[in-house]
Formats: structure tokens, sequence, C-alpha cells
């Protein structure tokens, strides 16, 4: 475990140093659909959603939802997914539901960007189940993070403190 601390300090500090000596691209707009805002699309989407659940709002997600595939998604109430979908994802990356979803079918794995979220979330599975737990002096033993935590209302991570 300390070997892979070292290498990943490693890596953080070059990355810090590219950071510092090298330009980095302008952040990335927010809104994917002009005139049209994030907090708009995301109501619209959910109203539409919540009319179609109604009265199965408390029921484990998968038992209302087709092809949730990431496992703690699937036990937690319908409705409560409605607000992880809109808080979790789609502000933490600043984008609208269609960036991973077709709203036609929201259960449809066309897009890249939903097996991408995916991914990314056992990432973070990983990290604090894992990760975080084994690094010595943290002053929290709860510490986390989350897509806010590199993203930070952008589709690509952050590179800069800017």
């Amino acid at each position: 475990m300390k070997k892979y601390l070292l290498t990943s300090l490693a890596a953080l500090a070059i990355l810090l140093s590219l950071a510092v000596t090298h330009e980095l691209p302008a952040p990335v707009q927010t809104h994917e659909m002009p005139g049209d805002s994030l907090t708009e699309n995301w109501d619209k989407h959910i109203a539409a959603i919540k009319a179609d659940i109604e009265g199965r709002e408390a029921l484990p997600a998968d038992s209302v939802f087709a092809n949730l595939s990431i496992e703690v998604l699937k036990h937690m109430p319908a409705g409560r997914l409605l607000n992880v979908m809109k808080f979790g994802f789609s502000r933490s990356l600043g984008v609208t539901c269609e960036h991973c979803h077709n709203p036609s079918d929201w259960s449809a794995d066309e897009k890249v960007e939903k097996s991408i979220t995916r991914d990314m979330f056992r990432l973070v599975g990983t990290i604090n189940g894992e990760l975080l737990p084994e690094i010595e002096g943290l002053k929290s033993r709860k510490a986390v993070v989350n897509c806010t935590t590199c993203h930070r209302g952008q589709k690509k991570p952050a590179l800069n403190l800017e």
C-alpha cells in the first residue's frame, strides 16, 4: 500500500508541476442546450418521470426503473434516485439529463457517457471504500470523494484551481 501511495504522490506532483508551468484549456461551458437552463431541463424531465412512477416512489428503484446496474442505486427508493441523478450526477458535471440518457428510452445504453459514468461510480467506490480508509493521518475517518470533487460542475474534471 505504501508503494502505491508513493507512486500516486509522485504522479500528483508531476501533474501539479505541469498545471503550474503549462497553459491549460479554458473551462468548458456547463450548458448543453442554448436558451434552456439546466434547472429547467432537470425539472421538466423529473416532473415527467415522477408522474410515470406516481405511487411507486418508495419502492426499490430496480423494481421501478429498468437497467440499473449500479448496486447501491438499485436498492434506494425510486423517488430518491431522481435526486441522486439530478444532484449527484447532472449538477456535479453541469450537464442535462440528455448527456447520458435518451429521454425516449431512459434505460437505453446507447450513449458512451452512461457507460463512463458507471465506471467512474465504481472508481469513486474504490477510492472511498478501499483507498481513503488506508491513508493514515486523515482528520476524518469518513473522508469521501464524489463527482463534484474533481468535476466541479464541468464535464471534464478540473485540472487547475482557477
